[in-house]
């Protein structure tokens, strides 16, 4: 009989994801700073830290290089994402309050988007986002631009 190897459980999204927070509060980074130490965006980086994206081979390395993280925690980054969400309504203020938006200006969005280009998406995949602070004498203002390449839908 041969003998067993015993092989540690592989890495998941949510390991990689506990080990990269950990690593940026330990280091007192924000995204932006980490987003610009290996050339993306804070949004995209952000997304792909927590499992909902996967992130360029070479951007994982790095990364994983500059935070200190295990070589294998590279590879989990560079995986495609299965994306789940774990509740119907969010329960966290910020998350909750984009999602009403959506529920209360999204038909609106989805008519305006349609009668503009026709009948399609934006895509959530070639897309694009941003967030700014904008200044406002009643109180600072958050500017969230998304900007999505139209994908008509194929009538045959």
């Amino acid at each position: 009989m041969k003998p067993s190897r015993f092989v540690e459980p592989a890495m998941d999204k949510d390991d990689v994801a506990a080990m990269v927070l950990s690593a940026k509060r330990q280091a007192g980074l924000k995204w932006e700073k980490i987003a610009e130490m290996i050339g993306m965006s804070p949004v995209f980086t952000h997304s792909a830290c927590l499992g909902m994206n996967s992130m360029p081979k070479d951007k994982a390395e790095l990364l994983v290089s500059k935070l200190g993280l295990p070589q294998e925690a590279a590879l989990v980054l560079a995986e495609p994402p299965t994306k789940v969400w774990e509740q119907a309504v969010p329960t966290d203020p910020c998350v909750y309050r984009l999602y009403e938006i959506v529920g209360v200006y999204g038909p609106t969005i989805k008519d305006l988007v349609q009668e503009e280009f026709g009948d399609g998406i934006m895509s959530a995949i070639d897309f694009e986002m941003y967030l700014s602070r904008v200044k406002d004498p009643k109180g600072d203002r958050v500017k969230l631009e998304m900007s999505g390449k139209f994908l008509a839908y194929k009538s045959w």
